[in-house]
This record gives C-alpha cells, structure tokens and sequence, in this order.
C-alpha cells in the first residue's frame, strides 16, 4: 500500500510515518517512480508502535524491540519475551516514581521553612 492508504488506515500523518521510517521502525519499498510501498504488515507494526509509547516505551526501546522481532522466523515475540520487556518498563517506572517521591518530599520541606526567595523579595 501506499503512504497515503496507510495514514489513512493507521490515522497517523504522512509525516508520521515517514518520521518512523527515517527511525528505523517502519520499512518502504520505493517503486520506479520512487513511491514509499508499505506491505501488509505495516499496519499492524504502527499498531504496536502506538501502544508501546501509550506504555511509556521510547522509540528507541521499540526500535529494539521490533529489531528483535524482525530477527525471529515468525516475526513475534514469546509470553515470557514480553513479560520480562514490560516487567523492565515497569521497574523503570517505579524507580521514577521513587525519585518523585522524593522531590515531593524535599518540596513539602521546603514549604514547612521560610522560602529564601520570598525572604529576599522582603528585603529589597
């Protein structure tokens, strides 16, 4: 199919995919005539590619892991393959959550002391 059958398929814009592809996750064959083709299995890739960033996986997290797909005969990953990708993303997740925590706390303190910005603004 062509770029614009698969934007309109995928709802994404032409930029869009061609942003992909200058990334390395989506792959076009040019015609003569220079024409992006896109094969079938295209619109199932953007799929993927849109619910991986929806669960917080950077692009190039998702170009590894299409990378490894790519690698493997029948183009997919095993249960155990996905489980440990989103385990990983997860304790990512809670580490991030932790340093936030952590920045809550410090801000609270400092809302509990006398805010040097504030004292200096008194002053002047």
């Amino acid at each position: 199919m062509l770029i614009g059958e698969l934007a309109a398929l995928s709802g994404l814009s032409h930029d869009t995919l061609r942003f992909y592809e200058r990334q390395g996750l989506l792959h076009a064959l040019r015609t003569a005539k220079g024409y992006r083709r896109y094969g079938a299995e295209s619109a199932a890739r953007l799929t993927l590619i849109r619910l991986a960033q929806g669960l917080g996986f950077s692009l190039a997290e998702i170009r590894e892991v299409l990378a490894q797909m790519d690698a493997l005969q029948d183009g997919a990953l095993d249960a155990a393959q996905v489980q440990v990708l989103l385990q990983g993303k997860l304790a990512q997740i809670d580490a991030r959550l932790e340093d936030l925590r952590a920045l809550r706390a410090q801000l609270a303190d400092q809302l509990t002391r006398a805010c040097p910005l504030r004292l200096q603004a008194e002053q002047g």
